[in-house]
């Protein structure tokens, strides 16, 4: 319905989330991925968007209220139509399916980039920026669709109750801002997905990752993108020997998979000798090892690898503190499914398509957040850290709602 000034839904902004992801920007998503409209609609595809984000906020919220409350503003913008209506669960559901997952996941390669700058406490280590990758399941509606796509954990009698989603992600240690991300079934190894939640990665980085994720393809992905890496390395790896190092640390060998014994020993007198060495084959790395106390009776011992071999540039100390500061992206996680979503939530959506699509406007909406509590956080000079995610997810809602009013 036309209004004073033009489309009523045109009007619809979200605040917070309508500054991170501006209507230019999805006017070219939209364009990119053909989902521009050829004629005018009541829910134009951009107003879509901003529901999908929206869901993310209220999600606890029917489709109706969700709509109600981005229509909020519109009284004080002289807008409102009394003839419009709020569309009804049927209207944005088909408005959704319409929209698809794709927009969604292309406005999340765009938008959400690295949020910290040069300024920003905790987010740097030795002029690179702190990375960290890893997954988490995310429970989806128990349709037949989703269950088909996703799958399940487990099996017969021990299967899980819902389909899980897999999603895999990067995000910024210091801001918890998730900056690349992929979505596939639970049956899909960490492994597996983790290479397309890469492209992410660029020069000036540190990658951090746990042994779960360690292998020799997704090792080299990673480093083709530009990032120095620091991971965890599981006890079947094999780490000969080249060199120890003064600061403690030493000089290893990671291997290719699937050569011989032989041509393993001569890779490592090749190293040993300063011999330059076949990349395809095996790497030099720098090893740094200590011990956990408080994790087991005896300790728990932890092996990193890292490209950085130079001690002097980031001594073994720095490295195991930089190690642990990938809990921050498991916070950055929880975030999302626990403060974002509430504990024991299920995704609403009923079919694989808007699953994906629920999960990046998820990932949209929290990375907005955390941009804006960056911006706050270096204005303040505070580690974001210090800030409370909760709190400022609440202060995003107010902008929502704090200017619902509708004519009766």
């Amino acid at each position: 319905m036309p209004g004073a000034g033009g489309l009523l839904t045109d009007h619809i902004a979200l605040g917070v989330l309508a500054d991170a992801f501006p209507r230019e920007l999805l006017d070219e998503v939209l364009a990119a991925t053909g989902r521009q409209e050829k004629r005018v609609r009541l829910l134009p595809a951009h107003v879509v968007i901003r529901f999908v984000l929206a869901l993310s906020l209220f999600f606890r919220d029917s489709y109706e209220e969700v709509m109600r409350k981005l229509a909020g503003g519109l009284v004080a913008l002289t807008s409102w139509e009394r003839a419009w209506k709020v569309p009804g669960p049927s209207a944005l559901t088909q408005a959704r399916q319409r929209l698809g997952a794709e927009p969604m996941r292309l406005l999340f390669e765009r938008a959400a980039v690295p949020v910290a700058q040069p300024g920003t406490r905790g987010a740097w280590l030795a002029g690179m920026r702190l990375v960290a990758l890893d997954g988490t399941s995310l429970d989806v509606a128990d349709t037949a669709e989703n269950a088909a796509r996703f799958g399940r954990c487990g099996s017969g009698p021990k299967a899980s109750a819902f389909p899980k989603a897999h999603l895999v992600a990067v995000s910024e240690c210091g801001t918890h801002a998730v900056i690349g991300a992929v979505v596939g079934s639970i049956r899909e190894g960490e492994r597996t997905l983790a290479p397309d939640a890469l492209h992410c990665l660029q020069d000036g980085m540190l990658l951090l990752a746990d042994a779960g994720l360690y292998s020799w393809p997704l090792w080299q992905r990673a480093r083709e993108h530009g990032a120095h890496l620091c991971w965890r390395i599981g006890a079947s790896v094999e780490l000969p020997l080249v060199r120890t190092l003064d600061d403690g640390s030493y000089l290893a060998l990671l291997y290719a998979p699937g050569l011989h014994a032989p041509t393993r020993r001569r890779l490592l007198r090749t190293a040993r000798a300063g011999h330059p060495l076949d990349d395809d084959r095996a790497q030099l790395v720098r090893v740094v090892e200590y011990t956990v106390p408080d994790r087991n009776p005896g300790g728990e011992l932890i092996v990193l690898a890292t490209d950085l071999l130079d001690p002097a540039h980031l001594p073994a100390a720095e490295l195991a503190w930089a190690y642990h500061q990938r809990w921050e992206h498991e916070t950055a996680l929880a975030e999302i499914k626990s403060q974002l979503l509430g504990t024991a939530a299920v995704l609403r959506s009923k079919s694989p398509e808007l699953v994906e699509q629920e999960i990046y406007g998820l990932l949209l909406t929290h990375y907005a957040v955390r941009s804006f509590m960056t911006r706050a956080a270096d204005q303040a000079e505070l580690d974001p850290d210090r800030l409370s995610f909760l709190r400022a997810v609440r202060i995003t809602r107010r902008q929502v709602t704090g200017q619902a009013a509708f004519p009766p």
